[in-house]
Parts: C-alpha cells; structure tokens; sequence
C-alpha cells in the first residue's frame, strides 16, 4: 500500500495546479481524465464555475480554525478527484481553505483515472467514489479517510437509493441545492470531528 501511496504522491499537483488544469483543458473543450465526451465537458465547466464562486465565498467557522491550529506534526492530505465530478467540485474550495489553517497541512491533489491502483485501495461501497481523501504522516501512515460527501449528504443518498433504488437527476439537482445552502458547514465538521479523533488517537 505504501509503495502505491508513495507513486501517486510523485504525481500529485498542488490544489493551484489543479484548478489551473482544469481550466486549462477547458479552453480545449477538455475534460480530465482518458473518457472524454460532451456531458463530461459539460459538467467541468459548470464545476469549474463553482470552485471559482466557492473559492471566494466559502467562509471557515471559528470552531474549525481554533482545531486545526492544534495540530503541530506535518500531515499531507491526498485527494483523489476529477474535474467533471460535482461532488468534488463543492468539496474542495472547502478542503483548500481548511488546509490552508495551518501550515503544517500540505494538501496534494492526484486524477482518479491515473491513479486507479491507489483508487482501489480506497473504494466507497466497492465503487470508486470520488473525491476521497487520505490524511498522512510523515511517514506516509494513514491518520484518516474521508469522502466522497458529508456525513449528512451521506445519509440522504444512502435515504434516496433505499426508497428508490438509484440517484436519478432530481436527487443530484436536489443534493447541488443542499451543497448551496450548506455552504461547507458540514465538511467542516466532518473533518473537525476526525481531527479530534486523531489526536485523541496518539495522545
């Protein structure tokens, strides 16, 4: 696992280069990754629009400032992610600013679809489920795990398919509104509660 782990940190880019990429291969009419096709396209450039929105609006709570200023031992978050992912493109304007608290935080940034051993290693519910994010020391051991939602967007999904059987375009339309109106409170608790967790951990 360490040696795939390792690899792909070789090829990660910087939350920056990412975006730049992003936009980049738009201006091709490009999305990330080997699949390309209209709906994927389209899909990058409504996410890129909105890592832009976010990337200036998102607002951290004090509470999440005053837990990630505790942490004093270097850590990397790795993220998994594409850019035609609308999970991934509300997610991680949020990431970005929560790492950038502490500096002891370097967030690296790898494509699914090139990394798919390291993928596999991390799957959802035997599904490649993205954005995923693993937290490391310096020692490359796994601290924590988290995505690809929320905890709460989590639990409507898991609602949705029981009654369901599947996501449908409603729900996503539905889950985007959630997003919204959530403006980034929940993955800000999620990763307050795992950080805790953490340092309760090694203490």
């Amino acid at each position: 696992m360490k040696n795939i782990i390792e690899k792909s940190l070789e090829n990660s880019i910087s939350y920056l280069e990412y975006r730049l990429l992003v936009s980049n291969l738009l201006l091709e009419n490009k999305a990330t990754g080997p699949e390309q096709s209209e709906a994927l396209t389209n899909y990058s450039f409504l996410n890129d629009k909105r890592m832009k929105r976010l990337d200036k609006t998102i607002k951290i709570v004090e509470e999440t400032i005053q837990e990630f200023q505790k942490i004093t031992e270097p850590q990397t978050w790795l993220v998994i992610t594409e850019g035609w992912c609308g999970d991934a493109a509300q997610n991680l304007p949020v990431i970005s600013k929560i790492a950038d608290i502490n500096s002891k935080i370097n967030l690296k940034i790898v494509l699914r679809d090139e990394n798919l051993e390291l993928m596999d290693l991390f799957l959802t519910n035997g599904g490649r489920s993205i954005p995923k994010l693993i937290a490391l020391d310096t020692e490359n051991n796994i601290l924590f795990t988290w995505g690809p939602r929320p905890t709460v967007a989590t639990n409507m999904v898991i609602d949705y398919k029981t009654k369901n059987g599947s996501l449908d375009a409603q729900f996503k339309q539905d889950l985007q509104v959630w997003y919204n109106k959530d403006k980034g409170k929940s993955i800000q608790k999620d990763f307050t509660d795992l950080v805790k967790n953490t340092i309760l951990n090694t203490i």
